[in-house]
């Protein structure tokens, strides 16, 4: 999918998936002290958004540029300030070493183009720095419901955490998220990990 496509699925909705930040986000850095954040695959911006209200200082990117028209109208309307960028993220570089906090949600790419970009992740993060990645599951497919069909663009935490080489896993399985008006969830990988 190229950003012509996602520019058009965002023009349809006033905001695709809500304001409110994605429930992983919030659980998974609950206690943790503000510092700079980089939101990869920002899309409407609802977790950039979120962050800043926390008091993180934030760089949000995606390709769609009417995605990041509607995240600015968000960070207004919330009262908070959020650097957007519109970029290809397999083709973005972000500054060494920047960020304390990463975070790659929901970003739809085969295996080597998402292994370029969590490269890259990797060396925007701090001495410490946490990466957070979520995304939907392989087991979707059979046992979950939403995202993408084609299977070269879904997850599996074990094959995620391997690709963060340099960094201390703190997490990497397979989760469940509700999804309202239907009869099943959806499963969804997420890992987490630290940079020494």
């Amino acid at each position: 999918m190229d950003a012509a496509h996602w520019d058009e699925r965002y023009a349809k909705a006033e905001l695709e998936w809500g304001p409110e930040p994605n429930h992983f986000l919030v659980q998974e850095i609950d206690g943790m002290e503000p510092g700079r954040a980089l939101d990869l695959a920002a899309g409407e911006g609802r977790n950039a958004v979120w962050l800043a209200a926390e008091g993180w200082n934030v760089t949000a990117v995606d390709f769609s540029r009417v995605a990041i028209d509607k995240a600015r109208l968000l960070a207004e309307r919330r009262g908070v300030e959020v650097e957007w960028m519109v970029a290809d993220l397999r083709d973005f570089e972000a500054p060494r070493q920047e960020f304390d906090l990463v975070i790659m949600f929901y970003l739809h790419l085969t295996a080597p183009e998402r292994r370029k970009v969590l490269g890259q992740a990797i060396e925007t993060l701090r001495p410490e720095g946490t990466l957070l990645v979520v995304g939907h599951d392989r087991a979707n497919l059979t046992d979950g419901v939403g995202g993408p069909s084609d299977p070269a663009l879904l997850l599996d935490a074990e094959e995620v955490a391997s690709e963060l080489v340099g960094l201390v896993i703190d997490r990497a399985e397979r989760v469940v998220r509700p999804v309202k008006g239907s009869d099943r969830d959806a499963l969804d990988t997420l890992v987490r990990a630290r940079k020494p």
